[in-house]
């Protein structure tokens, strides 16, 4: 395999430093707290503020309002995603970029007139389902539709104004873009592990759509979607990776400033053991997750391995090294007050999000065995 360079341009490096400013400045873990109880999880304000600054335009084409800092909008938006992870962020971020994506790509003239300025701008915010659990029939001609079925796992499924779907039906796969105030669906907000995203089932009963609601081509949507879920799969690792980072950051500062028997307890043996181990997760995490960034911008035939093996690996290292962050505070990284139980929900999270390492591993297999039978 050919080196591939991952400094940072001077451009992407003065970017990550107005995003984690702004983030810093603007939503805090203090101001993160307080949002807990806001039904949408975070302040519309500030995410037309986040958006003004880019965090939604990177995987959008230049013609059509966006645009990135290295050419690689990917490789940007890794940036966005891990200075969020630091300071575990609130906002649409996944959902956001991946259908401002997939209609940039994707969509007529008329679609991205309507859809765009909107997400652009952080006044409009979309929903994506990633599931195919709804079924699509032909309703009389080949210009209406009907969509049945539900979206068990829908971020900003109630916040969002439009929501993207993938239904199955004799032609395939398609996908639509659908009204959450359309006749037939049915919004129910969920309860989960982290505090301030928010997820919403979605069901669709006998909804009838057009034409103009179908993104793409009718039955075509297949690599379309393939494309949605890698992309949201490197967002998530690269999250999480910022989660960790931050978490690694306080434990050092803890350990240090502890004593016992007279040593600062980073300086016992056992426990330099532990955070080499710690650092070494890390960065094999920011470095894979880097790697399959660029695989997934390239579409690259090892695109879905790599993002498989980086899902895989940081959603089993990121736990873990936010639980042993946790043992080695001691009694106060399990305490409501300690921030050390916000990184443990969004890196849990993260991991189950889109396949468990079991699940990515499983399919890595699958994969390889694919290639030996076609070898």
């Amino acid at each position: 395999m050919t080196a591939v360079d991952f400094a940072p341009t001077d451009d992407q490096e003065l970017f990550r430093a107005t995003a984690r400013s702004f983030l810093e400045r603007e939503a805090p873990l203090a101001t993160v707290r307080s949002w807990i109880d806001r039904p949408d999880g975070f302040d519309a304000g500030w995410w037309r503020q986040a958006a003004e600054i880019g965090f939604t335009s990177f995987l959008v084409s230049e013609e059509a309002g966006g645009g990135s800092l290295s050419g690689r909008g990917l490789d940007d938006l890794l940036i966005v995603a891990e200075e969020m992870g630091r300071l575990v962020s609130p906002g649409p971020l996944v959902p956001a970029n991946v259908v401002a994506g997939a209609v940039s790509t994707s969509a007529t003239r008329q679609q991205r007139e309507r859809l765009l300025p909107g997400i652009l701008s952080g006044d409009h915010v979309p929903g994506w389902c990633s599931g195919v659990e709804v079924e699509v029939v032909v309703d009389g001609d080949d210009h209406h539709f009907v969509l049945r079925g539900g979206a068990s796992l829908v971020e900003a499924g109630a916040q969002a104004q439009e929501v993207l779907v993938t239904a199955t039906g004799s032609a395939g796969l398609t996908q639509f873009l659908v009204p959450v105030d359309a006749p037939g669906v049915t919004v129910t907000p969920l309860v989960g592990i982290d505090l301030v995203r928010r997820f919403a089932r979605l069901d669709f009963g006998d909804v009838r759509v057009d034409r103009s609601s179908v993104l793409g081509q009718v039955g075509r949507a297949g690599p379309a979607l393939q494309h949605q879920r890698l992309v949201a799969l490197v967002l998530q690792c690269s999250e999480t990776t910022g989660a960790m980072s931050r978490v690694l950051e306080f434990t050092l500062d803890y350990l240090g400033d502890r004593y016992a028997a007279g040593r600062p307890l980073s300086s016992y043996q056992v426990l330099k053991h532990y955070l080499a181990d710690m650092k070494l997760w890390l960065e094999a995490s920011r470095g894979v997750t880097a790697l399959a960034a660029r695989a997934v911008h390239d579409q690259t035939d090892e695109a879905e391995e790599l993002v498989r093996a980086a899902a895989a690996y940081v959603g089993e290292h990121g736990t873990e090294l936010v639980q042993k962050a946790v043992q080695l505070h001691g009694g106060i990284g399990i305490t409501w007050e300690h921030d050390l139980h916000l990184y443990l929900r969004r890196v849990s999270l993260n991991r189950n999000l889109g396949g468990t390492p079991a699940e990515h591993l499983e399919r890595l297999a699958e994969l390889s065995l694919q290639q030996l039978e076609t070898s």
